[in-house]
């Protein structure tokens, strides 16, 4: 069965901490720091063009490479803006799309075509979604589309300059920010200390030295971006087909009294989080930790001896499109939702209420 890199699991290992691997590519890390900070520098000088779009724009975002649980908090803001009156839309890159341009994404979208996250958005949410490698460009075809679209959330483009934004949510996961180092070696596309104007992290434990380890500052002048927690819930476990359902505990149980054997693929940024659930909710699974994105063309489960093949939501965006995948009985989806302090939900919508637009 597939697995990530050899490559990519020694650097993931080496990124947190600062062994020989890492401190022999740290003088790279200094010109990759380097080059990024003048980047910046020059987008906030002017001499690089920004734009902005006609109405507010949230970027939820990481400094982390790889997952930390971006799709999940944008579905969560999708809704919280909602709630308070809103008509948000969604833009995003669209990992692995084959078109430059704009593009629309449905339910019914191929993953290969707008990228699985898109997908799964526009499928948990509803609202209009675009994929563009132009964030700019995307944002004013969805507005065309849909005019009444009153907000944009980008789901990741933190570091896309190119595109103005009001607010900025960094999202940090239990890995915090690893051996602190950016790339190559260490972990962070951008230093720790970058501003901010919310700090979230996705752990089942906030505790203090995981939280000063985010703690970063905020957008305006002394202002401090204190972490708050967001906990990954798992919702009802349904079967791929759409023939069954029940709580995930319950899933467990059965499995447990029938002696099922339990196995769990995640193609995510981190499946050890997805792995780490699912125990928690009483299982033991064989662990199938796939690359992210995967796309499940090479069959990875035909040699799989399990009587229940747990997957995330993400991976079942793709297997559902794939005739071969469809009517397999093993195969169980678990969908999860982040939960995070109705404070923040309050506070970010009144930093979009406050938001100037063009």
């Amino acid at each position: 069965m597939p697995e990530p890199s050899k490559l990519e699991t020694i650097l993931t290992r080496n990124w947190l901490r600062r062994g020989p691997l890492a401190c022999a590519l740290w003088p790279l890390s200094v010109v990759f720091g380097g080059i990024a900070a003048v980047r910046a520098q020059l987008f906030r000088a002017g001499l690089l063009k920004s734009e902005r779009l006609p109405v507010p724009v949230v970027v939820v975002g990481n400094i982390y490479i790889g997952g930390t649980g971006k799709t999940p908090l944008t579905i969560w803001l999708v809704q919280a803006l909602r709630d308070a009156g809103f008509t948000p839309g969604v833009i995003s890159r669209g990992f692995g799309s084959e078109a430059s341009g704009p593009r629309a994404v449905t339910a019914a979208s191929l993953p290969r075509e707008v990228g699985d996250e898109p997908v799964l958005i526009a499928a948990r949410t509803g609202c209009p979604v675009m994929v563009g490698r132009q964030r700019v460009a995307a944002g004013k075809a969805l507005l065309a589309a849909h005019p009444a679209v009153d907000i944009l959330v980008a789901d990741d483009g933190l570091q896309h300059y190119a595109m103005r934004r009001d607010v900025e949510i960094i999202l940090f996961d239990s890995r915090g920010v690893g051996n602190g180092w950016l790339l190559p070696a260490g972990p962070l596309r951008e230093p720790p200390s970058r501003r901010r104007d919310v700090t979230l992290v996705n752990a089942p434990q906030l505790g203090p030295d995981l939280a000063a380890q985010v703690r970063g500052r905020g957008r305006q002048r002394g202002a401090v971006s204190v972490p708050v927690q967001m906990v990954l819930e798992a919702g009802q476990a349904e079967r791929l087909s759409g023939t069954a359902a029940m709580p995930l505990a319950a899933l467990a149980e059965q499995a447990r009294q029938q002696g099922w054997t339990v196995a769990a693929a995640a193609g995510i940024g981190n499946p050890a989080r997805f792995f780490t659930m699912l125990k928690g909710a009483g299982f033991d699974p064989l662990e199938i930790a796939l690359p992210d994105h995967h796309d499940f063309l090479d069959h990875p489960f035909d040699g799989v001896a399990a009587d229940v093949i747990l997957m995330t939501e993400k991976d079942a965006v793709k297997c559902r499109q794939l005739e071969e995948f469809r009517d397999d009985p093993r195969l169980w989806v678990v969908p999860v939702s982040a939960r995070i302090d109705a404070a923040l939900a309050k506070q970010l919508v009144e930093k979009c209420r406050g938001c100037s637009t063009a």
